[in-house]
């Protein structure tokens, strides 16, 4: 008699990584979240969405959170029962937080819109801190779930 255990499936899915807080780190960290999505029952257009929040928010941690001799850490929780893909990137420079998108629109620079981009494709966005003395940015995506039957 052969008898099968049933296999249960995994609602959430994470990822997690720290990266040195340098160029190389945040270009590592936006090739790692598009191998571990591609894995994870999630559309291309989802993941193109994340591909750049992720870019955006490395660069970001790399450029503006670093703190000599402290990684950048970047998060992926994929839930699929509430079909939401949470993307967060912490650094270790907590009082420095990101100006809204409102304000990153009304700048003329060259940079310095990268978060107008994270508002535009996710479907919400916020900080949070990151004890001991850092802070997270973080982007929602909502999305429907692809099939893996």
């Amino acid at each position: 008699m052969n008898a099968t255990t049933p296999q249960l499936r995994t609602n959430v899915h994470t990822f997690a990584q720290r990266l040195s807080s340098t160029r190389r780190g945040a270009r590592l960290a936006r090739l790692l979240a598009v191998e571990q999505l591609r894995t994870w029952p999630v559309s291309p257009s989802v993941t193109e969405r994340a591909e750049q929040i992720v870019a955006e928010l490395a660069a970001n941690a790399a450029l503006h959170g670093r703190v000599q001799g402290r990684d950048f850490r970047l998060a992926l929780v994929l839930d699929r029962a509430a079909g939401t893909l949470r993307i967060a990137v912490s650094d270790a420079r907590g009082g420095q937080l990101p100006a809204s998108a409102g304000e990153c629109e009304a700048n003329d620079g060259e940079s310095g819109r990268g978060l107008v981009l994270v508002a535009a494709l996710a479907d919400a966005w916020g900080t949070e801190p990151y004890p001991p003395s850092g802070k997270a940015v973080w982007a929602l995506l909502k999305y429907r779930s692809v099939s893996t039957d």
